[in-house]
């Protein structure tokens, strides 16, 4: 008589290792959504916290509250590891200085201290507009000079986190920032005297066979160091994984002039670069305040503390041309 054979064990998949959890602000919106897909990619456990119950499918975890209330947010996060500040309001120009105030540092200030509250690392996304325009690749370690309301308003909260996370807050500041939403097909905006849309509005006109006024002239941002949307998540979670601090330019290594840019762009996405035009932007695109002429960054920290390699801009549109098969690929790859 045959005894009971002994049951074979079905063999096991490793568990998908999550290596923290990480709360973010604004992961609905344009950049947001990019940094979660890219966290949740590399494994860590991403929460949304967001304002109103989104109107689109949103593939991570998400919580509804008044992210204001730093209260209520302490309670959300109270188990993460990191929180990532990304809300703005876009259509800044158009806010009461009650409201943008609100809106800016008073949001970074509210998020921040609940992050402090519960041990999480708070990183606050910033933008090369903190600076004047007036100098090249600015260094990591410079507090910039805004000159227009929008750079003053992210200014104050570069100064909140320096403020209430001093020694575990961290800085990103970007700029230029290509890339889609992932959650959404259509821009916030078009093409604007900021370089943030540029390369994506292009492209859509290009690829419908329109032209394309690539601005230039007075009131225009006509010299940056670009970022990439995937690669910005790719490099908070270095940040993360290293548990770094301080502030941190996560831009491509290249600085370039719009219409360079436009033509980098042509080459990669394989356009007709005969339909580029060149000239001032209409007067409803204008910016009611000053802007800076060349916010191009420098970012030695981010090679030197984070151990990221070369990102060119070139490699940065090519990254995004390949978002084609619905999948980011950030230029560093994700260890």
């Amino acid at each position: 008589m045959v005894g009971p054979q002994p049951r074979r064990s079905q063999p096991r998949l490793p568990p998908k290792l999550v290596v923290a959890k990480v709360a973010l602000t604004g992961g609905t919106g344009f950049l947001g959504s990019n940094i979660a897909e890219v966290l949740g990619t590399a494994g860590h456990d991403v929460l949304v916290l967001t304002r109103a119950t989104p109107t689109m499918a949103v593939p991570w975890n998400y919580e509804v509250l008044d992210t204001s209330d730093s209260g209520a947010v302490a309670s959300a996060i109270a188990d993460c590891d990191a929180l990532v500040h990304t809300a703005i309001a876009n259509d800044f120009q158009n806010l009461d200085a009650e409201t943008a105030y609100r809106a800016y540092p008073g949001l970074t200030q509210a998020v921040t201290s609940a992050a402090v509250t519960v041990g999480a690392k708070p990183i606050y996304i910033s933008t090369d507009w903190v600076m004047d325009g007036s100098s090249h690749k600015v260094p990591e370690s410079s507090y910039g000079r805004p000159v227009n309301t929008y750079g003053f308003l992210k200014a104050l909260g570069e100064q909140v986190i320096r403020d209430l996370a001093p020694e575990t807050g961290v800085i990103c500041r970007i700029g230029g920032v290509m890339g889609r939403n992932r959650l959404v097909a259509e821009l916030p905006r078009s093409q604007d005297v900021g370089f943030g849309y540029f390369v994506t509005a292009m492209v859509n006109a290009l690829q419908a066979g329109e032209t394309f006024l690539v601005f230039d002239g007075p009131g225009v941002n006509t010299v940056a160091t670009p970022s990439l949307a995937s690669e910005i998540g790719a490099t908070i979670h270095r940040i993360i994984e290293r548990e770094a601090s301080g502030c941190f330019h996560v831009v491509a290594d290249d600085a370039l002039t719009r219409r360079e840019l436009a033509e980098q762009a042509c080459d990669v996405f394989g356009l007709d670069s005969s339909l580029l035009r060149s000239g001032p932007p209409p007067a409803e695109a204008l910016f009611s305040e000053p802007v800076p002429i060349d916010t191009s960054l420098d970012n030695s920290r981010v090679k030197s503390e984070l151990g990221v390699g070369k990102v060119n801009v070139k490699d940065c549109l090519s990254a995004l041309a390949a978002e084609a098969d619905g999948a980011l690929h950030p230029v560093t790859a994700l260890q």
